[in-house]
């Protein structure tokens, strides 16, 4: 992403995940773009904003997690207080996240991290991971 590379547009996942995404929440505004983010959903409860990121599964919750968390971040640092919410529409199931002060500090780890191998001039040897096979960006990686 950091080298403008995206995902294979023709992978099955990526295209069961934008099905998921064009057919579920159609009542709330979607794809709202605000600096180099987008977000899925976007609505509003009682206590205020609510940004929705739907996903296929929660067989990855964690990696959902941080990225919401730092679409929140996003928006804390542009002056704007949003809360999180993990969509599983096919599991019907929905997780609330919220940017706590312990994991703003471990986001911003991962960040300084994820900005020293962005910096390498060549990359790091691949790491093969469980999710690597249902990645948009698998052929990169092994081809």
């Amino acid at each position: 992403m950091s080298r403008n590379i995206t995902p294979d547009e023709k992978d099955e996942n990526i295209d069961i995940g934008r099905f998921i995404h064009e057919t579920t929440y159609k009542r709330n505004t979607k794809e709202i773009h605000f600096g180099n983010v987008k977000f899925d959903v976007f609505m509003h409860d009682e206590n205020g904003l609510v940004i929705g990121e739907t996903k296929k599964s929660s067989k990855y919750r964690e990696a959902s997690k941080w990225q919401l968390l730092f679409y929140l971040s996003v928006l804390k640092k542009a002056g704007i207080t949003a809360k999180g919410m993990l969509l599983y529409p096919e599991e019907k199931k929905r997780e609330e996240v919220e940017l706590t002060q312990e994991n703003e500090e471990a986001l911003e780890m991962m960040i300084k991290e994820i900005e020293k191998t962005m910096s390498y001039e060549i990359p790091p040897p691949v790491e093969k991971k469980a999710f690597c096979k249902k990645c948009g960006y698998r052929e990169y990686c092994y081809a």
